[in-house]
């Protein structure tokens, strides 16, 4: 054993310090090497290797198509040893004109398409570089740029292209490395060379005086971006996130009806899958009124066809649409890119920044090379020309002895070692036709080349002169209009200013499907009658809501989780009579388990002295400031903690100093003081209202004002019989007590449904859960005491029951008629 242990080459390391060393080794090889562009010219590796060897291989435009495996082959083979999928992956997103904004690689055959479709095999696409590849390769054979050896080290590749325009920014870049990842927007060529040659102009120019000339991303499936701000915060930053929509037209078609044409979608976003995600929403009725969806894109364009039901707004199914799939997408900026090869988050000067410098380095080092290459050949000229000024002699001499010509030349006309080795190289007779005048002309222009790069190495600032004329250049050859629109975020515009101002009345559904009529959509009724239909239900649906709003007036939506959700009165979308509506889901983002369970019209936010009331099930109250809901979040607001076993069921508005009026199902009502219930925050449980029996729950909460002393309480049973009870009969009580009774109620009567503060000519709605409603006054209904059972106020067919009771607004020009 101690044998084994001597001659043992084992080093003993901790663990944890080995694995942190290798896998740091791992990743920034990962980010360096594979995975992150570089600032210089925009290309990972892989891109780069990818068009170096189609340069190598003669692919110029001007030259036919290959076989793609013949450059994924020598990209392996030569430069970048990893899998052959990930080569040519990598050369079909280089060709695909929905993928680069400016195509680097000139494909012939299939390079797969916007719905997903992948490229056929490589065996049987062609490429070749494009017109834009040959501006990355340019000069690079000028030793521009620096050389390493390969993997095997036999060969040599470019560490960095020259990059003649901007590709990291115009082109964009996304790879996902080891802790970070990159995801940089394309944008357009001639903004970006406008705000390189501002940034040349005035370093000191900031971002935002950049983004006068790069107005914000440009990508090559065009679409529409909406928010200025988001931009800028990703410029500033280098990391933010904007939101595309679709580019969209609502054309009008027969019948009434009306279609949504779809042209241009948010960038990386699948066709096909779009499509898709769009039937399966509407098979599942989580949007509703689309009756068509068909694909009628060709080799013209994009063209996809929502056709749109006849009692529908399309503008509302829009909504929806952009809502619920990727319509409208969120598109991810990180701008980190390798500097120096090293990760960085830059922002938009700072990538500006560097590409300048490299375009520096490319401009003096190119310079440097035609220099000595001027030179060098000044220098031979000059010898020619001591040559043509004694032909005769040197011709002699050449003759005269071949091995030590270059010697004998050297010494009788003092010309160097070579150009000697010009003169001696060229044949005799080609020697002899020299003309002594060309030789003058070129050497002294070749001296005018000489002083001229000499003067750009001496001064920056014709090198920036340099740069920006030939950015101009490419700008004017390759520079195409912007594709992708960029408008305002909706939060900027006040569309409700174009929205008139009317009453309207809101009807909700058991199910969950709203909409909006004209206040005056019913007739008045007298009691016993049967009633209209308001709206064409789902099976076992009832309307479980109805109120009169604003169009301008806030809807808080309040559901059973305790959770308040917002959105104008204007934006329910407007329907028939006999239409069921829209799926609240599309309208506020709900959980599909979450139920509406009440809505409160509000005007405004402001008044330090108006609360939401809030009431559960199982007898809870609460009171909170109205200011505390005061939001625009999408995914709403906690209201009040519920318990496991309970949930909300009634929401009122007041200024903290009424009394409160409770219902429970069984008939028990209890009357207190505001005053009794404790102000707290959104995010807390309440207090008791009422002790209810095991069997017993509360169905309603009223508001009783001092004014309301003389108003009645009208209560309503399932089975439609009503009765209305004078306010003063119940006494302020303690909070939390028992309670008195408020409704006589039996098998015939049913339970209680709901209560309402009543005038004797106020208007009512009675719902049932089959649809049907009754308009009346409430002076149609008898007054009682509370332990009346009262009378028929609505007449019910078969298993129908009453569903709920709102109070409407009084009108002058009610008819008073019955309506089968």
């Amino acid at each position: 054993m101690s044998e084994i242990e001597n001659n043992s080459k084992i080093i003993e390391t901790n663990i944890t310090q080995e694995m942190r060393k290798s896998y740091l080794d791992y990743a920034m090889t990962v980010i360096v090497s594979r995975a992150l562009p570089d600032v210089r010219d925009g290309l990972k590796p892989v891109h780069r290797r990818i068009l170096y060897s189609a340069n190598e291989l003669g692919l110029t435009p001007d030259k036919p198509h290959k076989k793609s495996a013949r450059i994924v082959g020598d990209v392996l083979g030569k430069y970048h040893p990893h899998g052959d999928t990930a080569v040519y992956d990598a050369m079909v997103r280089l060709a695909q004109s929905f993928s680069m904004r400016y195509p680097l690689i000139d494909g012939h055959g299939n390079f797969g398409s916007v719905d997903g479709d992948g490229a056929a095999a490589m065996r049987y696409t062609e490429a070749r570089m494009s017109k834009m590849a040959l501006e990355l390769l340019r000069d690079f054979n000028k030793d521009t740029v620096d050389f390493r050896p390969n993997f095997d080290e036999t060969l040599k590749e470019p560490v960095v292209l020259p990059s003649r325009f901007p590709n990291l920014l115009v082109n964009g870049s996304s790879g996902i490395a080891v802790g970070m990842a990159s995801s940089i927007p394309p944008h357009n060529l001639g903004e970006v060379i406008n705000g390189i040659i501002a940034y040349i102009d005035d370093p000191e120019i900031d971002v935002l005086g950049l983004m006068k000339y790069i107005k914000g991303p440009d990508f090559p499936t065009g679409a529409i971006i909406e928010g200025k701000e988001n931009i800028k915060e990703a410029y500033l930053t280098g990391r933010g996130m904007v939101r595309v929509k679709s580019k969209v037209e609502i054309e009008e078609a027969k019948n009434n009806k009306s279609r949504i044409i779809v042209s241009e979608i948010p960038y990386v976003v699948n066709k096909a899958r779009l499509i898709e995600k769009i039937a399966e929403l509407v098979k599942d009725k989580r949007i509703d009124g689309i009756s068509d969806l068909r694909d009628e894109s060709d080799r013209t364009g994009m063209r996809i066809v929502i056709e749109i039901k006849r009692d529908f707004n399309p503008n509302i199914v829009l909504n929806n649409l952009y809502k619920h799939t990727q319509l409208q997408d969120n598109f991810s900026i990180i701008m980190i890119a390798l500097v120096n090869n090293e990760p960085k988050v830059l922002n938009l000067k700072e990538m500006i920044h560097y590409y300048v410098l490299h375009q520096r380095e490319i401009i003096v080092r190119r310079t440097k090379y035609d220099l000595e290459k001027a030179e060098a050949r000044a220098h031979i000229v000059e010898g020619l020309i001591k040559a043509i000024d004694n032909i005769d002699e040197v011709i002699r001499i050449i003759r005269a002895s071949y091995d030590d010509a270059e010697q004998r030349l050297m010494a009788a006309f003092t010309l160097s070692d070579i150009q000697a080795r010009a003169i001696v190289d060229m044949r005799l007779r080609r020697l002899q036709g020299l003309e002594r005048e060309k030789l003058s002309q070129e050497y002294e222009e070749l001296m005018q080349m000489i002083a001229k790069f000499k003067e750009i190495l001496a001064n920056m600032h014709l090198v920036d002169n340099i740069v920006k004329e030939e950015l101009l250049e490419i700008k004017n050859n390759y520079n195409d209009e912007r594709r992708t629109e960029i408008i305002a975020d909706e939060g900027e515009i006040n569309f409700e200013d174009l929205i008139e101002e009317e009453n309207v009345a809101i009807t909700l559904t058991n199910f969950g499907y709203i909409k909006r009529l004209p206040e005056d959509t019913y007739k008045a009724q007298n009691r016993g009658g049967k009633g209209v239909t308001a709206l064409t239900t789902r099976e076992e649906d009832f309307v479980k809501d109805l109120f009169i709003t604003s169009t301008h007036d806030y809807l808080l939506f309040l559901t059973n989780k305790g959770k308040m959700y917002r959105i104008k009165a204007y934006e329910v979308p407007e329907a028939r009579r006999q239409a069921k509506g829209t799926a609240a889901i599309n309208l506020i983002h709900i959980d599909t388990d979450e139920q509406i369970r009440a809505i409160i019209p509000i005007r405004s936010f402001d008044n330090e002295n108006e609360f939401l009331i809030l009431a559960t099930k199982k007898g809870i109250i609460k009171k909170t400031k109205l200011k505390e809901f005061d939001t625009s979040r999408k995914t709403g607001l906690v209201a009040i903690k519920i318990a496991d076993d309970d949930e909300l069921i009634s929401v009122n508005k007041t200024d903290g100093t009424k009394d409160i009026f409770v219902v429970t199902k069984n008939g028990k009502g209890i009357r207190f003081s505001e005053n009794d219930v404790r102000e707290t925050g959104r995010n807390t449980m309440g207090v008791k209202a009422i002790t209810t029996s095991e069997d017993d729950e509360l169905v309603s909460m009223s508001i009783i004002k001092e004014s309301d002393e003389n108003k009645y309480i009208l209560t309503v049973t399932e089975n439609g019989y009503a009765k209305i009870t004078l306010s003063e009969e119940f006494r302020c009580q303690n909070r939390g007590g028992k309670g008195m009774r408020a409704h006589s109620i039996n098998e015939k009567t049913g339970l209680i449904v709901g209560s309402l503060i009543v005038e004797k000519e106020d208007d009512l709605m009675i719902l049932s859960t089959n649809g049907s409603i009754i308009r009346m006054h409430s002076s149609g209904i008898s007054i009682m005491g509370r332990d009346a059972q009262g009378v028929i106020a609505m007449r019910l067919n078969g298993e129908d029951k009453v569903a709920s009771i709102a109070k409407i607004f009084s009108e002058d020009d009610i008819v008073e008629e019955d309506e089968e």
